[in-house]
């Protein structure tokens, strides 16, 4: 009996170690962390992980990564960091297939928005007469307990993030959950089908939700076309429900540029108390946006943009605003005193009452 009991053992433990080695041949992690290290630096991205990846084959064929790290080329900020990450491998890519990914799972992430900035403006310059392309995703993506952060300011917190496949004509799906630094509950839902028609590429069937909170909820519809650069247009409209101001009609409209105009949302808001017509230039009102966070001292400005609104009252973060009005751009007032040139975008109106 003590004869057959090892060598039982013997042959078990001889399977077992031939079943370690088939996976680390059949998966062959160094050959998978080196193709996502060379997409990384064809997009000007370093990937670094703490220790090599490891095998495993159940429940799924899979590499567990650990200890994720993504910076720019050169830079020392990472833009990502993650605890680390699962890739799920068809038993095809195994069997000597073509190298395919069906599921990346990131676990704790956590992006800077400073270093994502940084690296978006290094990227070189994309030619006017490049198509646009679809950056195809053949794997549904997964991440839980994210973060996003500016330099040491928490923005957003216990973020969570579902997505589908990313292909042209193919519906994909993207749901996204997380909370403000202050403990608020946001929630994002997408479904969009993208294709390329000529040289632009364009959104169908766009559905959006997005609700802050159990007050705020808002839903819109429509479609969007992006040719390159600044040559983009965009059709959206639907609803904004708040539990106390009720129920807003809202249509967003985004209009190319030209040789004489900058791109433009036109952004209209029509409800109980509440109505507003504005139109702004998002790429300048980014810009204005960074100088307002970027902390250098510099004198705060209007923001750019045009239009009127007559809110009756906004709560936010304890101070409440009642019976503003705003005037902007082409919808200021001539006065009496015009001879003066007036300073850009200026705004007039009522004087709100302001209570904390």
């Amino acid at each position: 009996m003590r004869r057959i009991l090892a060598i039982v053992g013997a042959t078990a433990l001889a399977a077992l170690l031939l079943l370690a080695g088939s996976v680390y041949f059949l998966l062959q992690p160094d050959r998978f962390t080196a193709m996502l290290q060379n997409q990384a630096a064809n997009a000007g991205l370093e990937l670094n992980l703490s220790r090599p990846a490891s095998p495993s084959l159940f429940p799924r064929p899979a590499l567990d990564l650990h200890g994720i790290t993504i910076n720019a080329q050169g830079a020392n900020r990472p833009i990502l960091l993650a605890s680390g990450g699962r890739l799920a491998l068809p038993w095809r890519t195994l069997l000597g297939g073509p190298t395919v990914i069906t599921r990346l799972e990131i676990n704790s992430p956590r992006v800077d928005l400073d270093a994502l900035q940084a690296w978006i403006n290094a990227l070189p310059a994309r030619g006017q007469d490049t198509p646009p392309d679809i950056p195809r995703i053949d794997t549904g993506v997964s991440i839980d307990h994210g973060s996003v952060v500016r330099g040491d300011q928490l923005l957003l917190g216990n973020l969570s993030l579902e997505a589908g496949s990313l292909a042209s004509g193919v519906p994909f799906p993207l749901s996204v959950s997380a909370n403000t630094a202050d403990g608020m509950p946001l929630q994002l839902r997408l479904s969009a089908t993208p294709r390329i028609q000529g040289n632009a590429l364009q959104l169908e069937n766009i559905a959006l939700y997005l609700s802050q909170g159990a007050a705020t909820h808002m839903q819109l519809a429509g479609s969007a076309r992006w040719h390159g650069a600044a040559d983009a247009a965009a059709s959206l409209t639907g609803t904004l429900d708040h539990a106390t101001a009720g129920q807003y009609a809202i249509s967003l409209a985004l209009t190319p540029a030209d040789q004489s105009k900058p791109l433009l949302l036109s952004l209209k808001l029509d409800g109980p108390d509440n109505h507003a017509d504005l139109r702004l230039p998002p790429l300048a009102l980014a810009r204005w946006w960074g100088h307002v966070g970027s902390g250098d001292n510099t004198q705060l400005t209007v923001p750019p943009g045009s239009g009127h609104a007559d809110i009756a009252k906004i709560d936010m973060g304890g101070i409440t605003i009642e019976g503003l009005t705003l005037r902007a751009g082409d919808e200021v007032p001539a006065t009496a005193s015009a001879a003066a040139p007036a300073s850009p975008a200026p705004v007039q109106g009522k004087k709100p009452a302001v209570s904390r």
